[in-house]
């Protein structure tokens, strides 16, 4: 990156003077209450945990285990998984082992095991995204529905009831506005799973006026005629821009009427930059909690990441138990 005269300015500088300014959060990361009350009196969800070779893996599954949230069959190396379970004083003889030689294997034993009903939900452990994804997505091998399969982050921060879900952050790049209409759509069941009856939706842009200068707010007018097809239990509105769809005031001094302005409980991200850097300013400036979760399968699948604390692990596992068992009275 270069700075102002010219000098190179290196990712660890701008950490460090980040830190310097206090603009990174010191809160701790903390799993909302209200997931965990939810999960209380829920039967726990089968769940493969697909590559157990770290310490912080079988810890997040010690955490959901104890909570009662997941019943877990771990894949990976059994002699690994015993050394980092004798690690952190955790018993895993009441735990089903599946052995597997590398990541490629583990891989295709957690999608094995979804595709065939084994197991309720995936969770991703300590293995590359792409060697955990690619058999999950596959329609070979993988455990499909007709959806399309979208992201949505579940973001909460430490004092509030708050919930924010962002979609989609982690699996579609580039998403046309076809993508785009079923990506709310999954949000919108999401957000109906986990009890909001009609979620606000707001279309993010870089502004509210339409612009052919702008492709993204013309797509956004599109995306609008279509959910109204879809019939959706939800307000849908947009282009916002981000001052908008957070801010009441920002809106109402714009003249936004709509009922989403400034009170969204979803945003639509039209890209997975824009949702990558959203997600993570919300993460490394407010402290939030981010539980992630893959939509549009026959079952849950948990994308977490290496970078994950433990509060964001359970609040990921929470999340899928509640979709997996919501789903389940339903059928």
């Amino acid at each position: 990156m270069v700075g102002d005269a010219g000098l190179l300015v290196s990712p660890e500088f701008l950490f460090a003077a980040a830190q310097e300014c206090n603009v990174l959060s010191s809160e701790k990361v903390c799993c909302p209450d209200y997931l965990l009350r939810k999960v209380r009196n829920l039967k726990p969800v089968k769940t493969a945990v697909v590559g157990t070779g770290a310490q912080v893996v079988l810890e997040g599954v010690r955490d959901a285990v104890e909570a009662g949230i997941i019943e877990p069959v771990l894949i990976g190396d059994p002699d690994v998984i015993s050394a980092y379970a004798d690690e952190i004083a955790w018993s895993t003889k009441d735990c089903e082992i599946v052995a597997a030689v590398d990541e490629i294997a583990a891989g295709m034993t957690g999608a094995q095991l979804a595709r065939s009903g084994e197991v309720e939900m995936v969770l991703k452990g300590h293995i590359h995204t792409d060697a955990f994804m690619r058999p999950l997505i596959s329609r070979k091998t993988g455990p499909r529905s007709r959806r399309r399969l979208s992201h949505v982050f579940h973001m909460t921060v430490s004092g509030s009831d708050a919930v924010l879900m962002l979609t989609d952050c982690a699996v579609n790049v580039a998403p046309d506005v076809k993508a785009r209409t079923s990506i709310i759509h999954n949000a919108v069941e999401l957000a109906h799973d986990l009890g909001n009856p009609r979620p606000k939706v707001a279309l993010l842009a870089a502004s509210e006026e339409i612009s052919l200068a702008m492709p993204v707010t013309l797509e956004c007018q599109k995306i609008m005629n279509k959910c109204v097809d879809l019939a959706l239990a939800a307000d849908i509105y947009g282009p916002l821009a981000l001052d908008n769809i957070v801010s009441p005031e920002a809106a109402r001094l714009k003249g936004i009427s709509s009922s989403v302005a400034g009170y969204a409980d979803i945003i639509l991200v039209p890209t997975i930059e824009a949702g990558n850097a959203l997600f993570k300013m919300m993460v490394y400036f407010l402290g939030a909690c981010a539980a992630g979760i893959v939509l549009g399968a026959s079952v849950p699948i948990l994308l977490t990441s290496r970078a994950d604390p433990a509060a964001a692990r359970l609040a990921s596992t929470a999340v899928g138990a509640i979709v997996a068992r919501t789903r389940e009275s339903r059928a």
